[in-house]
């Protein structure tokens, strides 16, 4: 089966091996082994450069049942023109794919959230930095997630409920902190304008993660988070 796909997340395996998960066109998320992927031989075409956080690829592979690693018969990847060597866009990618990595589930096709992906990394790679990129990739993604804030009436966010309201409790962020995400659910992901300080946009990085915590069980906080902050400072 041909098909498009998009790296998620690698693991090397012992020396020369890697276990890559991606999220495909055809059947969603998938795992697959690839034997050599460190070797120096001419002859093999899956280098490992090929398997890094976010890569788009043209694959082949025969697709099997949920449980077991698949093979690629054949990977073409599509060469970015910026987002490698750009330090900003690069940490987004390895940033949102640990995220992902963590969230995603294999629970079949889905195309949706591919064509999402697909178009939005397009988009990073084309244009000149957004650096509220992260904050609404995270907020856009929790649609297909089934969480996504309600832009509800009211001065305080639940974050437990996703709802703004007039009733404050121990679940609801400050007034001031629930105007700024108010301010973020109305951001679009190729805006130019940046109304945001690298405080702000910090505290709202440190608002959504907690959000999905909230939402997502037994979430873990990326380890690239501290990379990210890096980015910012």
């Amino acid at each position: 089966m041909k098909t498009k796909a998009i790296v998620i997340n690698s693991v090397k395996y012992q020396d020369k091996a890697l276990i890559v998960k991606c999220l495909t066109f055809s059947d969603g998320l998938k795992s697959y082994f690839v034997r050599d992927a460190f070797s120096s031989s001419k002859k093999n075409s899956k280098k490992s450069a090929y398997f890094q956080p976010f890569t788009m690829l043209e694959i082949e592979a025969n697709h099997r049942n949920k449980n077991s690693l698949d093979y690629f018969i054949n990977v073409k990847p599509l060469v970015y023109a910026s987002i490698p060597s750009d330090i900003i866009k690069s940490s987004f990618a390895l940033f949102l794919s640990e995220v992902l990595s963590a969230v995603l589930k294999d629970e079949g096709k889905n195309e949706d959230l591919f064509l999402f992906l697909e178009t939005v990394l397009l988009w990073l790679d084309e244009n000149p930095v957004n650096m509220n990129f992260h904050l609404v990739f995270l907020l856009e993604t929790a649609k297909f997630l089934g969480f996504y804030p309600s832009a509800s009436e009211g001065c305080f966010f639940d974050m437990s409920e996703g709802v703004f309201t007039n009733s404050e409790s121990k679940n609801c962020i400050s007034e001031q902190e629930s105007l700024l995400f108010r301010q973020l659910l109305k951001q679009k992901i190729n805006a130019s304008n940046n109304p945001f300080s690298n405080t702000q946009r910090k505290l709202l990085l440190e608002i959504v993660l907690d959000y999905y915590s909230r939402h997502i069980e037994n979430f873990k906080r990326p380890k690239s988070l501290e990379v990210l902050k890096e980015v910012f400072t």
